[in-house]
Order: structure tokens, then C-alpha cells, then sequence
């Protein structure tokens, strides 16, 4: 009777998460896919669940867009430029953070996660006058810096949590056999540290990648990334669904994709406790 019980309760969650992740990620994707293949020549009206024709004509009018592949092109170079950027300047707060206790250490993780917790509006309004100041405004440079602060506490976290994982038995023996702090750390740590680095490198690219807000109060008008590119289609006086569609469609994919990749190449409970201190 127990397992029975136990059985029914296993399917019965089951159930529930197969129709969350319909109604908030398989009927979403299916929709914009959808509008984005339409054919508008023969429209798509009621009573009908799906269109008549479908076509290339909205994919066509946004691809040829002579600004669409430099503007790709840039948000690669970001976007990787970021990834390593960020991998590198969140290893050591993340070592502090995972091995060493000191006081204010709470003050210091709230710290770290304040781009999370401002809204990016307000970050990238703030940051866009100091960086006019410092000629970084209308720059990739500036891009790539204004981008780094918002993708920080994500890699932060997660090399964190990654840490916290490793035994500091390791450490000690390493330097108990004559190892330097770097040599153990850079020997021992960052092997160890993989997949923390393949999933907040994974996560950071696919947010520097689709980032808006700071990327077009910093680089806006001269720096055109595929995100402020693209976002052009969804402004006007009227909102034209089957090019918004094909926006949406570009956008969403990839970061499916690298959430998908990231889930393959990193440990549930390294990208659980990662993610659960955001």
C-alpha cells in the first residue's frame, strides 16, 4: 500500500512538471514558431489551430537586414571576450569566498550579487553616464566592461558553490609537499573547478550574448550587437507579430541550446547550489 502510494505521488509530481514545462517553455517555442513560418500572403485566422501555408518571407525580410551578420559577428566577439573575462575575474573572489571565513562575509556575497539584485535599467542608466566620462561610451571596450559587471555574480556563484565542493585536504597535502599557494591552486583547484567553469562560462556567454538594457545605454548608436539589432523590429507605432516572432525565435533558441549543453557538461548539484545562492 506504501509503495503504491509512493508510486502514484512519484507520477503525480511527474505530471506536474511535464505540464509546467509545457505551458511555460514547449507551447511558447511552438507558438513563436508559428508566427515566424506563417505565410502572410494567405494570413492565419480563426477557427484555424495552425496555418494554412507556411513560408520564409518574415526570415528573408529580417536577414536581409545588411546590418544583421556585422552585428552578429560583434555579439560573438562579446561574447566570448566576456566569457573569458568573467571566468577570470570571478576565480578569486569565488577561491575567498569557498575557503576562507572572515568577518562580513554576508555584506560581501550581497555585494557581489547587487547587479543581480538592481534593475538593469537602473545599472546600465547609472553606468552609462560614468562611462561617457571616461570616453568608454559608444565602445565595444565599454560593451565588454558594462557586460562583465552583469555576468559576474553568475560565474561568482557558481565557481563558489564549485569550491566549497573540493576537499581542502588536497590543498594541504599539495602544499605539505613543498607546492605554492599559486602552484596548488592553479595545479589543483582550477582542474578540479571544471564544470563550474563550463556551466557559469556557458551561462555567462548566453547572457552576454542576449544582453540589452547595458549594451544600448553603453555602445548605442555607434556598437550594434544582435540584441539591439534585432530589438529594432519589435519598436514602431505597431508591432509586426511575424518579424517579432523571428526575433523572439533567434533569441530563444540559442539559449536553449547552451542550457541544454550546460546541463550535459556540468553537475546537477554544481549547477543547483550555484544557482540557488542567486
Amino acid at each position: 500500500m506504501a509503495s503504491q502510494r509512493a508510486t502514484r505521488n512519484q507520477r503525480l509530481v511527474g505530471f506536474r512538471l511535464y505540464a509546467y514545462l509545457a505551458l511555460t517553455l514547449f507551447f511558447p517555442v511552438a507558438f513563436v514558431a508559428l508566427w515566424a513560418f506563417y505565410d502572410p500572403a494567405v494570413g492565419w485566422f480563426p477557427p484555424d489551430i495552425i496555418p494554412r501555408s507556411f513560408s520564409f518571407s518574415a526570415w528573408q525580410e529580417v536577414l536581409a537586414d545588411r546590418h544583421i551578420l556585422p552585428a552578429a559577428g560583434i555579439s560573438l566577439f562579446v561574447s566570448v571576450v566576456v566569457t573569458a573575462a568573467t571566468g577570470a575575474l570571478a576565480f578569486p573572489t569565488a577561491w575567498a569566498l569557498a575557503q576562507f571565513p572572515f568577518r562580513l562575509k554576508r555584506l560581501v556575497e550581497v555585494f557581489v550579487l547587487a547587479p543581480v539584485i538592481v534593475p538593469g535599467i537602473v545599472v546600465a542608466v547609472s553606468l552609462g553616464e560614468i562611462f561617457f566620462r571616461f570616453g568608454l561610451a559608444g565602445t565595444v571596450l565599454g560593451v565588454i566592461v558594462v557586460q562583465i559587471v552583469g555576468t559576474l555574480p553568475f560565474m561568482i556563484r557558481i565557481l563558489t558553490a564549485t569550491l566549497e565542493g573540493i576537499p581542502n585536504e588536497l590543498i594541504y597535502a599539495a602544499r605539505t609537499l613543498g607546492a605554492s599557494p599559486f602552484v596548488a591552486v592553479t595545479r589543483i583547484a582550477l582542474p578540479l573547478a571544471w564544470p563550474g567553469f563550463a556551466a557559469g562560462g556557458l551561462l555567462t556567454f548566453i547572457a552576454s550574448f542576449e544582453e540589452f538594457e547595458k549594451t544600448f545605454m553603453v555602445g548605442a548608436p555607434k556598437v550594434r550587437t544582435l540584441a539591439t539589432q534585432l530589438w529594432s523590429y519589435l519598436g514602431g507605432e505597431a508591432l509586426v507579430l511575424p518579424t517579432a516572432a523571428v526575433v523572439t525565435f533567434i533569441l530563444l533558441v540559442p539559449m536553449l541550446l547552451i542550457f541544454i549543453l550546460a546541463e550535459r557538461l556540468s553537475k546537477d548539484d554544481v549547477m543547483a547550489a550555484g544557482l540557488g545562492k542567486l
